[in-house]
């Protein structure tokens, strides 16, 4: 009788064992290193960490916004073209794991080479592992890139004068766009001055904030209105003075 109290113990046990294996409960650790197999296998075009670690019915929203669905996001999965290189590093992950469900959170910073030419993005991104008969796979991923400034050019100084004036949004509410030496200057009402800083001809932007501010000549080759673009949206201050 005891004997067979054993085995039964020993057969739990072992099952027990076998289950936590088989994918019963998940920590952060492991998260990392699938996460990061998977942005590994981007480069060389490797769909396999795709297909194991993404559920069938996976929605997978990348930076430009698409929406995809995992056949369609496994199919984007190709290798770089000859003379390119590329790497992504995951860092800063956080999680929330709780008994099916584990929330990881993390940054990408991604270095890629153009024909000995590098360039480099960084983004955030946020996956949801649901567990699903003992194997945990991502059924929801989203990533965003970091906003980064342009790199800056440099203006003509001989049009910036044209530039400097006020500027009306709707009655009552104006912008002045001054000049400091080789800097030109804008002000919301009575808010602080911010620096526009040149990018391109009469194309200029703020440090720190998306989108570009735009001078618009009219037909006589004057400046008549200050543009604020963002997204391809545009908001028109007509010039008042």
């Amino acid at each position: 009788m005891r004997q067979k109290l054993a085995m039964l113990l020993l057969i739990l046990c072992l099952l027990g064992i076998s289950g936590c294996r088989s994918g019963s409960s998940v920590v952060q650790e492991e998260l990392v290193r699938r996460t990061q197999a998977i942005f590994d296998s981007v480069a060389g075009g490797d769909q396999g960490p795709w297909k194991k670690y993404f559920a069938d019915d996976c929605m997978y929203f990348d930076e430009r916004g698409s929406n995809m669905n995992k056949e369609a996001l496994v199919a984007s999965i190709t290798p770089l073209p000859q003379g390119y290189w590329g790497r992504i590093e995951l860092s800063n992950p956080q999680s929330r794991i709780e008994g099916h469900v584990a929330i990881l959170s993390y940054d990408l910073d991604e270095i890629e080479s153009v024909f000995g030419q590098n360039m480099k993005a960084r983004y955030h991104a946020t996956d949801t592992w649901l567990r699903r008969k003992g194997e945990w796979q991502i059924v929801a991923a989203q990533i965003f890139r970091y906003y980064e400034d342009p790199a800056p050019g440099e203006a003509d100084p001989r049009t910036l004068n044209d530039y400097v004036g006020t500027y009306e949004l709707a009655p009552g509410r104006t912008m002045t766009v001054s000049r400091a030496g080789t800097q030109l200057l804008r002000q919301r009402g009575d808010g602080p001055k911010s620096e526009l800083l040149p990018e391109a001809g009469p194309i200029f932007f703020r440090k720190g904030v998306e989108g570009r501010t735009l001078f618009r000549r009219g037909q006589n080759g004057k400046v008549d209105a200050l543009i604020e673009r963002r997204n391809n949206e545009d908001i028109l201050w007509k010039k008042v003075s």
